[in-house]
């Protein structure tokens, strides 16, 4: 059964860029982003990383490069993995270069920081060179001192000042191959700045809550914030901040865009909390059912209640259900109507069996379909 979200999202009209293959802004889908977090000079360390993301879904990859060693890595790490790779740049305005060279689809830098106009004009003609894009990363956290003076702190007018004056020194060189950033570890402040930049400019923003904490807090902090964002259309990519596993940061993500109905991946389980009705373990049954469905990547939805108050009910707007009964035999829907009964012994395999052939059918389906398309 398809989802239909109640409101329908409009998104705010961007201009659209490209990290390697992947389009953001326009009418792209919105994507979902992660950095390593190992040394990128251990290239095996960190292709592994990647890997883990990979499954877990994401779409665009950072990493940071703070010196040569890790530009060196650089090389090898692009090659290995599927996903394009942002370099991470800070000061030194040579590693920008290398990295454009050793294959990066775009580097994260901040104009202001790189220097002289002479060393952003030779980093802007590398990403030229070589088809990099460029990440505008503005942070409350490292705003420069003439616009600290301004305002006396950092504040949404001084973050979207700096990132449209940064923007101004690429538009100067005739480079528009970029994105833009106004992060900030401040909900209020994060979302005041994206929404006054989103009005400013049609460049493609990168959104996310910098630093927002570990996986429970973070994971709150993130969904507020880029959940206030994305609803009101703001957005073209983003990344979950998480003191976590970068493949953490993408499930989060990921969990974001399909509660708003934005995009679909993988399976979406709708699952009650839990009570005395409950006719089985809900909480360990959805939790062994995240692990061993987290290899599908076909959009679908499965609900897992634990007794009739409202299992019939949400049946009716997922693919598979299932809901608690009486002398452990629970029922099992299909397409919101009730199919058979399991045993509770039984339960999770069955579902899993049922998930995976659910699963199957819509991607042959969808092959089928594309398959007709192109040759018509």
């Amino acid at each position: 059964m398809s989802y239909r979200p109640y409101q329908q999202i409009l998104r705010r009209k961007s201009r659209q860029i490209h990290v390697g293959k992947v389009p953001v802004g326009g009418d792209a889908p919105i994507t979902v982003q992660t950095m390593t977090n190992t040394p990128t000079e251990d290239a095996a360390a960190t292709i592994a990383q990647i890997r883990l993301s990979e499954l877990a879904g994401v779409d665009i990859v950072r990493v940071s490069c703070p010196d040569e060693a890790s530009t060196a890595a650089l090389k090898e790490i692009v090659h290995e993995v599927n996903v394009p790779i942002v370099a991470d740049i800070h000061f030194h305005y040579k590693r920008a270069i290398e990295a454009a060279r050793a294959g990066a689809a775009c580097l994260r830098i901040n104009p202001g920081n790189i220097g002289s106009k002479e060393r952003v004009r030779e980093v802007v003609k590398a990403a030229r060179d070589h088809g990099c894009s460029i990440r505008i990363g503005v942070n409350a956290g490292s705003l420069e001192r003439h616009l600290l003076e301004k305002y006396g702190e950092p504040n949404p007018e001084a973050l979207v000042e700096s990132a449209l004056w940064h923007a101004a020194h690429l538009q100067d060189l005739d480079f528009h191959e970029f994105k833009i950033s106004v992060k900030a570890s401040d909900v209020f402040l994060a979302v005041a700045a994206y929404q006054q930049l989103a009005e400013a400019c049609d460049h493609p923003l990168h959104i996310g809550i910098t630093e927002a904490g570990g996986k429970r807090t973070g994971t709150v902090k993130s969904s507020i914030g880029l959940g206030s964002l994305l609803w009101a259309g703001i957005g073209d990519t983003l990344r979950v901040s998480l003191s976590a596993e970068p493949e953490e940061e993408v499930h989060v993500g990921w969990d974001i865009l399909k509660s708003l109905g934005i995009r679909h991946r993988g399976v979406k389980i709708i699952s009650c909390p839990s009570c005395a009705r409950q006719g089985f373990n809900v909480i360990k049954t959805v939790e062994t059912l995240e692990e061993r469905l987290a290899h599908i990547e076909t959009p679908l939805t499965l609900s897992i209640i634990g007794c009739v108050v409202n299992g019939p009910g949400e049946a009716l707007m997922t693919d598979i259900g299932v809901t608690g009964g009486g002398n452990n035999r629970h029922m099992v829907y299909h397409a919101g109507r009730t199919d058979h009964t399991v045993a509770g012994t039984d339960m999770v395999e069955h579902i899993v069996e049922l998930v995976e052939k659910k699963a199957a059918e819509i991607a042959a389906a969808k092959a089928t379909e594309d398959a007709k398309q192109a040759a018509e």
